[in-house]
């Protein structure tokens, strides 16, 4: 580095990837930032630049590389960052060490974890050092992997996987295999070994619910129709499904249908009914946490929640690999927790390319005019969460309409400041009278959906609004 670019950067203050020391003597702290950053996003220490920036640099010997060398040395599994001395051309130099975010985090430097917390090295907790540790043998070692004892392809649906090998063919994302057999399948998919089934291939393909249930209990999705907006508030639906990947897909799919009001509005003369929320982006959302989940929390699940102003998709398990919820809308490496059910689902044309999940479901909210999920980590979990542009009665009212109070409701959407009732006659198409117009606005009135202002043929109409948040 030049003189000129260690001034810019010193000029920009210490950060969550910078640190500075005024001198080699305190290495020793040094260190200590150098191993809480490859705990981190990596980041460089500086030499010779004093707290507040100033860059002063200080005088090199022949062993001051060397003393530096060893210090890091104490950071352990090894690390190997980059030292270079950047003369000042007054005699002294400042000494740049250059750390990345660590390939086999945790670190530890003389025996205690790091992590860097703005332009401070804080002491990992143990919850902190445990998750770090999982991460590192991930590859090696995790849930999915590890045998079923006393399961057997016989066990598995081979119908499930006989589809999985047509539709993976049909999209070109599987050549066409010389055996379908299941078991010559379930070895191509990496699922069953010389030591027999994997652990992933009961959550994907198990053909007994019961089994699978008591076995494998976390293999659950729970479902629940709220009357509100809170927990705390009374269930028109609460149910659990316990079975295969495959299986909790479907029935969240289902419960979609069966549990989400339609949001109508006229285009011309021409009502428009549309699903509150687009259905592929809830379908990404819930494959997305079936890949993503920890199964390795017996007591797991997967939960979906709608209520009168939000639906919810829960999963068991924290983001990994250094994953924010912001970094999730931006382009980013994907790193399923469960890559060989991530595998499967993407060879079934259920999930696109990874890392591609999130992102997908923003465009597809944005589209239907909608503000993009959110993401929110929280308890040990990660909650997807839907919302709609405008309230939309709860089905349990919605289901009680006709037909012409449905079109009433979304002449009303447009027009938020309220609408005469002379204006709302004129634009029903379907022969209604006047007086069945307003037999129609008085029951909208008693189901809490609209209201009036005003008195006689200055009255004016609007949809009541629900909770918004």
């Amino acid at each position: 580095m030049t003189r000129e670019e260690i001034s810019r950067l010193a000029a920009g203050g210490e950060s969550e990837t910078l640190e500075f020391k005024e001198t080699t003597g305190q290495r020793r702290e040094a260190a200590e930032a150098v191993c809480a950053m490859s705990n981190h996003r990596g980041g460089q220490v500086l030499f010779g630049v004093e707290p507040e920036g100033a860059v002063r640099g200080q005088e090199v010997g022949k062993d001051t590389l060397d003393h530096i060398a060893r210090e890091l040395q104490q950071i352990a599994p090894a690390t190997y960052p980059g030292i270079v001395e950047a003369d000042l051309g007054n005699g002294r130099s400042v000494i740049v060490v250059t750390t990345g975010a660590g390939p086999t985090r945790p670190y530890t430097y003389r025996g205690r974890a790091y992590r860097r917390v703005g332009s401070t090295n804080l002491r990992l907790s143990s919850d902190e050092y445990n998750r770090m540790l999982m991460e590192r043998l991930h590859p090696d070692r995790r849930w999915e992997t590890e045998p079923a004892t006393g399961w057997e392809v016989a066990d598995l649906d081979a119908d499930q996987i006989a589809n999985t090998v047509t539709e993976a063919v049909r999209r070109g994302r599987l050549e066409e295999p010389d055996n379908r057999e299941p078991e010559a399948v379930l070895r191509g998919l990496r699922l069953l070994t010389d030591d027999g089934l994997r652990r992933a291939a009961v959550a994907l393909f198990g053909r007994d619910s019961d089994r699978v249930a008591a076995e494998y209990p976390q293999c659950l999705l729970r479902v629940a129709r709220f009357r509100g907006t809170s927990r705390a508030d009374e269930f028109l639906d609460n149910r659990q499904f316990r079975g295969n990947a495959f299986y909790l897909l479907r029935h969240a799919l289902r419960f979609f249908v069966e549990s989400l009001p339609i949001a109508g509005r006229i285009v011309g003369f021409t009502r428009v009914d549309e699903p509150l929320y687009p259905p592929e982006a809830l379908r990404e959302a819930v494959a997305n946490a079936i890949c993503h989940r920890d199964y390795a929390t017996v007591s797991g699940s997967i939960g979906i929640g709608i209520y009168d102003d939000r639906l919810e998709v829960t999963s068991i398990g924290p983001l990994r690999f250094g994953l924010t919820p912001e970094a999730l809308f931006e382009p980013h490496e994907s790193r399923p927790w469960n890559p060989l059910i991530a595998e499967v689902f993407y060879r079934r044309g259920i999930i696109e390319t990874w890392g591609s999940g999130t992102i997908k479901m923003a465009r597809l909210t944005e589209e239907a005019g909608l503000r993009r999920p959110e993401i929110e980590e929280a308890g040990g979990a990660v909650t997807v969460r839907f919302r709609p542009d405008r309230h939309v009665p709860p089905q349990r009212v919605e289901a009680a309409l006709t037909e012409r109070q449905r079109s009433i409701l979304a002449i009303l959407e447009e027009h938020p400041s309220g609408a005469p009732l002379r204006d709302i006659f004129s634009r029903l198409v379907n022969g209604a009278t006047e007086r069945q117009v307003r037999d129609d606005m008085q029951a909208l009135r008693t189901f809490d959906l609209a209201e009036s202002s005003g008195h006689g043929r200055g009255a004016r109409w609007r949809r009541k609004r629900g909770p918004r948040s």
